[in-house]
C-alpha cells in the first residue's frame, strides 16, 4: 500500500458504511414492514410509481378520498432521495423574482414564488396535522459568503427585502461569525430564520405508516416496466403482473426512467454527494456550530451541511466530482472541503458517505400536471424536501377531483433540449464552468 493509499483509508472510521446516515438513525430503513410481500391488485383507481415524498403525499390524499390507491417503488420505500437528503427545508425556488419576472412575466412569477412559501407552510401543517414524529424545526438557515463582494450582493438584497416572501432575513458581518459558526472562511453571511430541518431518517418512515393506515398500498422492489394507455385508463406492467389503474401518478424525479420517455427528457439526474464524521467532541461541535442553523454557502456549487439531530457528526454535502463517482471517492475531497472550512475537524474520520440522484431541470424550476389522466409532479432541483412533499399532495388532491385551481408550475412549459434522452453528457463541462465561477464568485 502506497502513503497516499494507506492516508486515505485512514480517513475512514472503522465501522465506516457506504450508506446514507440516516439508514441507521431513528427509525429509517430496514425497520418497517416488508413492503415487496404486499399482494399485487389487478387494479387500482390511482396507481403511483416512486415512494418517495411526492408519491406518499399523493397516496395520502387520494386514498383518503376513498380511491384504492397503489404505490410502487423498484426499490425499497424511500430508497432514493427521500432518504438521502440533507434534511433541509426551504421555500424551495432558486430563481429570483427578476429573473422570472423577464422570462414569465410578473404574474407567474410571484404566483411561483407563493407555492415556495405554500411548500414550507404545508411541511407546518403536514408535520403538526398528522403528529408526524420527525424532528421537523424551524431552526433557521445561514448562508455564508465566500468571497466579500458576495457579502455585499447578499447586504442589497437583504437591504431591499423580497417582493413575495416575508423572509425576516438579516446580515451576520464577519466581526459577529462566532455566533453562527466556528469558521474563518466565510465573509459574514445572511441568515434566513424562517427555513427549517427535518429527520431524515425518522420523516419517511411516519409519513409511509400515515399512508398504510389510509388505505393504500405500498409495493416494494416491484418496478413499473411498461406503461400504456388502454381505453380511459392504464396498463401498468410489472415483473409481478400486470394492474390496471384509472389514473397514475409519475413520482421518479431523479430516479425516472425510460417508463415514460417524455418525462425522461426533461429530468436531469445529478449526483449530489454527502459524508458524515464519526462523532464528535461535545465542546467541539458546540464551539463550531453554536446553533442548530442549517448551512449553505454562496458557491455555485453549493456546499450544504448541518449537525446530525442528536448534535454529533456533521454532515456535509455537496457535488464535488466532474461525473458521477463512488461515494467512498468522493469522501475524500468532501472530507478536504469540510476542513478547509473547520481546519479543527482535520483528525475526524469518516463514519458514512452515500450519494443521491437530484432531479434538476432546463429552468431549475419543478414541475407538475397533468395528461388525460398520467399526472407528474418532479423536478425540484436539490429542494424537494418541502416541494416533493406539497407538489405530491397537489397531485394527489388533483388525481381525487378535489384541486380546480392548477399550480403555477403547471402554467409553465416543460422544457427539454435537442438531443438530451435522460443522460446529462453536458454535465462535465457545466461542472467545470460552475468551478470557475466560484473561484472568482461570479
Amino acid at each position: 500500500m502506497t502513503p497516499a493509499m494507506a492516508a486515505t483509508d485512514a480517513l475512514f472510521a472503522p465501522d465506516f458504511k457506504p450508506e446514507p446516515y440516516w439508514w441507521h438513525s431513528g427509525s429509517g430503513k430496514g425497520n418497517g414492514p416488508d413492503l415487496s410481500l404486499t399482494p399485487l391488485p389487478p387494479e387500482a383507481d390511482v396507481v403511483i410509481i416512486g415512494a418517495g415524498y411526492t408519491g406518499l403525499n399523493a397516496a395520502l390524499q387520494t386514498s383518503r378520498e376513498g380511491l384504492s390507491t397503489l404505490v410502487l417503488d423498484a426499490e425499497s420505500a424511500g430508497w432514493g432521495c427521500s432518504t438521502r437528503n440533507g434534511g433541509q427545508v426551504s421555500t424551495s425556488v432558486k430563481p429570483s423574482f427578476a429573473a422570472l419576472s423577464r422570462k414569465h412575466g410578473p404574474d407567474i412569477a410571484r404566483a411561483i414564488l407563493e407555492e415556495g412559501q405554500a411548500s414550507l407552510d404545508y411541511m407546518h401543517a403536514l408535520v403538526r396535522d398528522e403528529a408526524l414524529d420527525c424532528g421537523f424545526a424551524e431552526v433557521g438557515r445561514f448562508h455564508g459568503a465566500h468571497k466579500s463582494h458576495l457579502y455585499d450582493s447578499l447586504a442589497r438584497d437583504c437591504a431591499a427585502g423580497h417582493p413575495v416572501w416575508k423572509t425576516g432575513a438579516y446580515m451576520v458581518p464577519k466581526a459577529e461569525m462566532a455566533r453562527e459558526l466556528g469558521t474563518a472562511a466565510y465573509h459574514g453571511g445572511m441568515v434566513f430564520p424562517r427555513h427549517c430541518s427535518i429527520d431524515v431518517g425518522r420523516y419517511h418512515p411516519a409519513l409511509l405508516a400515515r399512508v398504510l393506515a389510509a388505505g393504500a398500498l405500498v409495493k416494494s422492489h416491484c418496478p413499473a416496466t411498461r406503461l400504456e394507455r388502454q381505453g380511459s385508463g392504464f396498463a401498468v406492467t410489472t415483473p409481478a403482473g400486470t394492474i390496471r389503474a384509472g389514473k397514475v401518478i409519475l413520482a421518479t424525479n431523479g430516479y425516472s426512467r425510460p417508463l415514460s420517455p417524455h418525462h425522461q427528457r426533461r429530468i436531469i439526474p445529478i449526483g449530489s454527494y454527502i459524508i458524515a464524521t464519526e462523532e464528535l467532541p461535545q465542546a467541539l461541535v458546540d464551539r463550531l456550530f453554536p446553533t442548530d442553523r442549517i448551512l449553505s454557502d454562496t458557491r455555485k456549487l453549493v456546499y450544504y451541511y448541518r449537525l446530525s439531530p442528536d448534535r454529533r457528526r456533521v454532515l456535509f454535502g455537496g457535488r464535488v466530482s466532474l461525473s458521477e463517482t463512488d461515494p467512498r471517492i468522493s469522501a475524500v475531497t468532501l472530507h478536504r472541503d469540510l476542513v478547509a472550512l473547520f481546519p479543527e475537524l482535520e483528525p475526524y474520520r469518516i463514519s458514512y458517505a452515500w450519494m443521491g440522484f437530484v432531479g434538476y431541470t432546463f429552468n431549475t424550476l419543478a414541475h407538475c400536471g397533468e395528461d388525460k389522466g398520467l399526472y407528474h409532479a418532479m423536478g425540484y432541483c436539490g429542494a424537494g424536501v418541502g416541494m416533493a412533499s406539497y407538489l405530491g399532495m397537489r397531485m394527489g388532491r388533483k388525481a381525487a377531483g378535489r384541486e380546480a385551481t392548477p399550480s403555477a408550475f403547471e402554467r409553465l412549459p416543460f422544457p427539454t433540449r435537442p438531443l438530451y434522452t435522460g443522460t446529462p453528457w453536458f454535465l462535465t463541462p457545466s461542472v467545470l464552468l460552475y468551478r470557475l465561477r466560484d473561484r472568482f464568485g461570479v
